[in-house]
């Protein structure tokens, strides 16, 4: 993934910035001891960290499908890791260093991204953006100075870049059977079918009067005594206010 990007940007500078150019592009560490041996012009892009970019992790499974259209796996989206080059000029005079810089300047102002048509091996299968920046503010716990001062050499003109590369490794998850038509056969066999008829069946007196069927009640059962010990409607015994009012009227016509 890392060896892609460096094709890639090789590739970009020597078509666009330096093309016509006899400007060698290598990505060696800009030591002291490195910088006594160069005796041509170079343009040195020294990958000097490498860290996940948390703004662009996506969460949940992304599905993986076969020529029937049925999901066959899962697996993670991909994660994007920030490749930071330090970009430097080496020729004779530092006029020549600066038109250098100038020229890959504009020339990564030009692109968001890598070009698609130069990007090879996993990155040109993917098929996705590669985006990058240049020249941005360094964060808080970093700066070029202490880049500088970890490779020993002196502080030069440079540029930043970042390239934000996608990384596809990741747990492959098998998906379970594909279901088919017929559904999902379960095992908890066929439930027998109620032939009794709706006046067998035992009900249970609700609030308001209604007598609602106990589906699945056996005979005998609480369902079943509960509903044979209440009385019938016929059977219902009348209000002892009403039996009273009929008494007081048989004993005044008796009176009379």
């Amino acid at each position: 993934m890392i060896h892609e990007v460096d094709d890639a940007l090789r590739t970009m500078f020597r078509t666009d910035a330096l093309a016509g150019g006899q400007v060698a592009v290598v990505f060696d560490a800009p030591t002291r001891d490195w910088a006594a041996k160069v005796n041509a012009p170079t343009v040195n892009l020294y990958l000097y960290d490498i860290r996940e970019d948390m703004r662009r992790r996506e969460r949940g499974l992304l599905n993986e499908y076969d020529e029937q259209g049925g999901i066959v796996a899962r697996r993670r989206p991909p994660r994007y890791f920030k490749l930071s080059y330090l970009i430097t000029a080496w020729t004779k005079r530092p006029e020549d260093e600066h038109r250098l810089l100038s020229s890959l300047l504009a020339c990564l102002l030009r692109y968001e991204a890598l070009p698609a048509e130069q990007l090879t091996g996993t990155l040109g299968e993917l098929g996705v953006s590669v985006p990058m920046t240049v020249a941005l503010p360094p964060p808080e716990d970093r700066s070029f100075a202490d880049v500088w001062s970890a490779l020993g050499g002196e502080l030069k003109p440079s540029l930043d870049l970042v390239v934000s590369v996608p990384v596809t490794e990741s747990p492959v998850y098998p998906a379970g059977p594909r279901v088919d038509e017929e559904g999902i056969q379960l095992g908890f066999g066929e439930m027998p079918p109620d032939r009794s008829s709706s006046a067998d069946r035992p009900t249970q007196r609700m609030p308001g009067g209604a007598n609602l069927p106990v589906y699945g009640a056996r005979r005998g059962g609480i369902a079943s005594r509960v509903a044979e010990e209440r009385p019938k409607s016929s059977e219902r015994p009348e209000p002892p206010g009403a039996t009273g009012s009929t008494g007081s009227a048989e004993s005044t016509e008796t009176t009379e």
